[in-house]
């Protein structure tokens, strides 16, 4: 599941030649927003189609048995499986429970509650899709506490609730799911929707727990600037209060701009960290020419995320036993 955060597209994966890093990007096109998930054997990477609003209209999905050798699932989901969505289909939220897949995304980029659109809903029975709306309407359509909805994270805590964490335009909110993922529960404070927005939030918020700590990252800066980058929290709770400790991921300028908006991969034999992420070329100034890299995540005695190293040679293999 996401929380635990060279490109060769043949078969069977027995036959390709092994290679020592990945590279990065990990697979060709322009991607963005990358959701990272693991189910089974296989990682697997939801990203934004980056073009047009217009054209953003329907999602690929990557899967991979070693973070380095990479297949194409195309259109896992599109609009013509969601009859209000039109356009701006963002941010790929990905969750397994009870042997169904169910697909968390953002559409229409609404810019107030007249609008048709926010955060929806859709399931399957394999991570491949195909994927259908599960309720026919959206499951977040209005602004709570200012929060666009937009930029959907979902998180199973250790007590089996899941919360979606979401928001842009600078808030960010946390919900308790319904059991069937079909509506907002209530929150111990008798609210649905809490706001926990951290200083110099953006967009783009993503949920861990590691040793009983609660870790909120986001993006912050702009998404079409050199600035986008990430930064996180510490809480020990998911609804907060939640204390800003630092940026950990942005641009090196003889490497990539606009490293932001990602995900994690936790690999717990052996713990190791991967940060699933989007960042621009050298070079490309179209705010739309983004990119999906994987870097290691590591961390310090204390805890802390130490400054991520934005690489061209990417992660070295890591078959899932």
């Amino acid at each position: 599941m996401r929380q635990l955060c060279r490109i060769l597209f043949t078969a069977p994966f027995a036959l390709l030649p092994l290679a020592v890093h990945a590279a990065n990007p990990v697979f060709p096109g322009w991607y963005a927003d990358p959701e990272a998930a693991i189910y089974g054997k296989q990682y697997w990477i939801y990203p934004t189609t980056s073009d047009a609003y217009a054209k953003q209209t329907y999602f690929d999905a990557f899967s991979s048995p070693d973070l380095v050798h990479w297949t194409k699932h195309p259109r896992v989901l599109d609009a013509s499986h969601v009859t209000w969505a039109k356009k701006a289909m963002w941010a790929p939220a990905l969750v397994e429970k009870n042997g169904k897949y169910y697909f968390f995304f953002g559409a229409n980029d609404i810019q107030n509650d007249k609008e048709m659109g926010g955060i929806g809903v859709a399931v399957a029975d394999h991570p491949e899709g195909p994927f259908r709306d599960l309720i026919g309407k959206p499951l977040i359509g209005a602004f709570h506490n200012g929060a666009q909805p937009i930029d959907q994270f979902v998180f199973k805590d250790s007590d089996g609730a899941y919360y979606i964490i979401y928001g842009g335009w600078g808030h960010a909110n946390i919900a308790r799911l319904k059991d069937d993922f079909k509506g907002i529960a209530t929150l111990p404070d008798g609210s649905q929707f809490k706001e926990i927005t951290p200083k110099d939030y953006v967009e783009g918020p993503c949920m861990f727990k590691r040793n009983g700590k609660y870790y909120l990252m986001w993006s912050e800066g702009g998404w079409t600037g050199p600035d986008y980058s990430v930064a996180y929290a510490i809480a020990d709770s998911p609804l907060g209060p939640f204390t800003r400790i630092g940026k950990i991921l942005q641009q090196d300028p003889s490497i990539a701009t606009g490293a932001g908006h990602h995900s994690v991969y936790h690999v717990t034999k052996g713990d190791h960290w991967y940060i699933v992420y989007h960042r621009r070329p050298i070079g490309e100034t179209a705010a739309n020419h983004r990119v999906v890299a994987i870097d290691r995540m590591d961390f310090d005695a204390q805890g802390h995320i130490l400054p991520v190293k934005i690489t061209n040679e990417g992660v070295a293999p890591m078959p899932l036993d």
